[in-house]
């Protein structure tokens, strides 16, 4: 078991949903994130009174699943960012889990 770790921005987050289905993945969790490429916008956040949005509003989730599941949905992803005219593209990562209590 693994812990799979995916972002995306929220306009490709029905996609990754179907992707998530497609790869027998049943069990995650969602949260919303803003997502930052710079320091400047970093920068510009920090005020009290931002005259501009401070990120990308993205989703993240997470699901602890077996490398089955994710090598099918890694070859999903990659299809999917392959065909993209944006370079915000579905980002995924993999995270070996050295002990747990999960029930």
């Amino acid at each position: 078991m693994k812990l799979l770790i995916v972002t995306v921005v929220l306009e490709f987050e029905k996609e990754i949903l179907k992707l998530f289905k497609k790869s027998n993945i049943d069990s995650f969790s969602e949260s919303r994130i803003d997502g930052h490429k710079n320091l400047t916008s970093m920068v510009r956040t920090a005020s009290w009174f931002p005259s501009e949005k401070g990120g990308i509003e993205s989703s993240l989730f997470f699901s602890f699943t077996e490398n089955e599941n994710i090598d099918k949905l890694f070859q999903l992803i990659k299809e999917f960012n392959l065909n993209l005219e944006t370079n915000n593209s579905i980002k995924a990562v993999v995270v070996p889990i050295e002990k747990s209590i999960l029930s």
